[in-house]
Formats: C-alpha cells, structure tokens, sequence
C-alpha cells in the first residue's frame, strides 16, 4: 500500500490526465461502469463559540479502474468578513494554517487497500479539471480571454485547465486583497506564459473576456449576472453566483446529479444549503451557522432537472449560437472525480517506484466485522 503526498501528486499529474481521466470515468454513468455518491457533510458545533466542526466524505467507483475512493476531510469552519468587508468562510484543523483530507483508493477486483493521498493538491487539481470539462465542451472554441474571480489554489488551476482546453492569451483576475491578486498575476503569467493582469474591480475582470470563473470563498455572490456579455462562459466553485446569471444563461449544465428524492424533496437525505447536511448541536448551537448553510439551496440554482455533464459528452446539451450566456456548475460528481483521478496518481505513482509504502497487513485483520 502507497502513501503519496501532495508533493509526489504535483509532480506526477499533469493538467491533462487529469481533465482526461475525469472526462472517461463520467462517460460510464450512464452505463453504470462508473458509481458515485454526492458529497455529505456531518456538522457539530466546534470548540471555537463562533465556529462549527465539519466532516465531509464523499465516495466513488469505475469499473473500468478497477478501483474505488473515498474523499475524507475533517474542518473546523467559521465565517469572518475581510477588512474589506467581504464575508467569506475559513477553516482549519487543529490551528489556522493546516488541515486534513485524505484520500483511501482501493481495489474493486479483490478489496484490497491500494493508497492513502494528501488530498490538497488532488482537491485542487479534480475541481481545476472539471471546470475545463465544461469549458471544452461550452465555452466558444475560439475563447482566448478569462476573467478570474479569486486568487486561491482553485483559481490557479481553473486557469491551467482553461489553458488546457483552449488557446488562452489574455486573463484578467480580481480578488479583495491586492497582493493577492498581484501575486497570482505575476505566478500565473510565469507558469502559463500568457499575460496575466490584476484588475481593481470584480466588474472591470468579468468585462470583454470569454470564459469567467468565479473562484472565491465568498458567502455572498460574487459574479452578478448584469456584469455579463453575450457568448460568455461561466463556471463557479461553490454556488458563490446571484440568481441573474441562471436567469441570462441560455444553457445551463450541471457537473454532476444532486441528491434527490422520488418525492421530489429538494433537501432529501438532511439539511441545508448542500441537501447532503447532517447537522448537530441545540438549535441555539445552529444559530452560528450562516442562514446559507442552515437553508435549502435556492430552486433557481438548479435541481435535479438540469442537464449534467453526460448530456453535454452526448450531444443532447449543447452551445446552440455564437452569442449564447452558457453556464457549467462544477459539482456532482465529486467521489467519483477521486476515484478517476486519484487511480491516475496510484499507477504512475507505483511506476515510478518512489512513494512511501505502508504495510498492507497494517490494514487488514482475520475479525470478521
């Protein structure tokens, strides 16, 4: 059994493999040669008076792999607003500064327990990829120009997907913090060696660009659906878009399958803005969580009846004009976007002979359980 570290999955996983492999394991679905169940997440209220404790798990499987993965993650959250007065959500485990998730990928054929992975730079990587799916099959083909919201880790590979899927000249990128935006310009134009400029404004980096990505921690919308322009693609992080980019977007595509219920209960399996939340404490306790973690998704987000990624790599969904507002929500697919690309780190991983390994006899036991 391998364990491989974030260092080991930078090195080993390209871009490419990694919007590739995700692009095969959706396209068994259908078939039922790929499974996975959505993101749940387990709430309790944490130690800190304004923060609340977070587990959140989410698993996958491809029988075309041969494996199967669960994502687990263990956070403690809270919600601070900036010196600019943004609100955002933060979190760490144990102090400010670390934190833990870890990916198990096993064997389908036999059971057996293949390796345990840092989760950070797969996490980062996984969500980049997905939104290059949506951008390779609705953004123009012709697209050159993005607009950045966010500085982050997901903001930098949003774009190196962007870059993977179409001829990418131009980018804008805003976020609150002025080193911070600089900071990913100057990173960003080096790596990709496309020219990379900070704006002072979230409008001026949506203005006259092709693709715009909303990359934030934003608790509130940070993309406005008045800021777009015909024939733009849009794609989010975490549902961080105000009810006016559904409303101009001609097509709107959703990664993956939400929980649902044959009711049709939008909050089916718990509670909350992600339907999959299991949440505990006193309702006093719940009362620290924002009203947008405690209340259901809005219906203009998008339920169950929005197209997914498979109607798109099917041709039933499609950019239908040249001037068409298309809209790719990157989520759905989640466990299984571990399984597809966490299998593709294993293989090169045991290839390259250079992961530690752990004893596999340290995870098996003659009790029957």
């Amino acid at each position: 059994m391998l364990f491989i570290d974030n260092a080991t999955v930078e090195r080993l996983l390209p871009m490419s493999e990694c919007i590739e492999a995700q692009d095969r394991a959706f396209r068994g679905l259908p078939t039922g040669e790929s499974v996975h169940r959505p993101r749940i997440d387990l709430y309790m209220p944490a130690e800190r008076p304004d923060g609340y404790y977070r587990w959140g798990t989410m698993e996958g499987a491809s029988d075309a792999l041969g494996v199967f993965a669960i994502r687990m993650k263990s956070d403690v959250l809270h919600w601070p607003r900036d010196e600019h007065g943004f609100w955002k959500e933060d979190k760490y485990c144990i102090e400010p500064g670390t934190y833990c998730g870890l990916i198990f990928l096993f064997s389908t054929r036999d059971g057996e327990p293949l390796a345990i992975i840092n989760d950070g730079i797969l996490q980062h990587m996984r969500v980049g990829g997905g939104a290059g799916l949506g951008a390779k099959y609705l953004s123009r083909p012709d697209s050159q120009t993005v607009g950045m919201l966010g500085s982050g880790g997901m903001a930098r590979t949003y774009l190196e997907a962007f870059a993977a899927v179409r001829d990418i000249r131009s980018v804008k990128v805003f976020s609150p913090t002025k080193a911070n935006r600089e900071r990913y310009a100057e990173e960003m134009s080096a790596k990709l060696e496309v020219d990379v400029r900070a704006v002072e404004t979230p409008e001026a980096a949506v203005e006259d660009v092709d693709i715009v990505a909303a990359c934030t921690n934003a608790m509130e919308p940070a993309l406005k659906g008045e800021w777009l322009s015909p024939g733009q693609h849009v794609t989010d992080v975490r549902g961080e878009l105000d009810a006016a980019v559904f409303e101009r977007a001609g097509v709107i595509v959703r990664q993956g399958v939400s929980h649902s219920r044959p009711d049709g209960d939008a909050r089916s399996m718990g509670e909350g803005f992600n339907r999959g939340d299991y949440i505990g404490g006193t309702d006093e306790q719940k009362m620290r969580l924002p009203a947008r973690l405690r209340e259901a998704r809005p219906a203009s987000e998008g339920g169950a009846d929005v197209p997914t990624f498979n109607d798109l790599a099917s041709g039933a969904v499609a950019r239908t004009a040249r001037d068409q507002i298309t809209l790719y929500l990157n989520t759905g697919n989640q466990g299984l976007q571990f399984a597809a690309v966490g299998s593709a780190v294993y293989e090169k991983a045991k290839a390259e002979g250079r992961a530690r390994e752990l004893p596999t006899e340290w995870f098996l036991q003659d009790i029957r359980d």
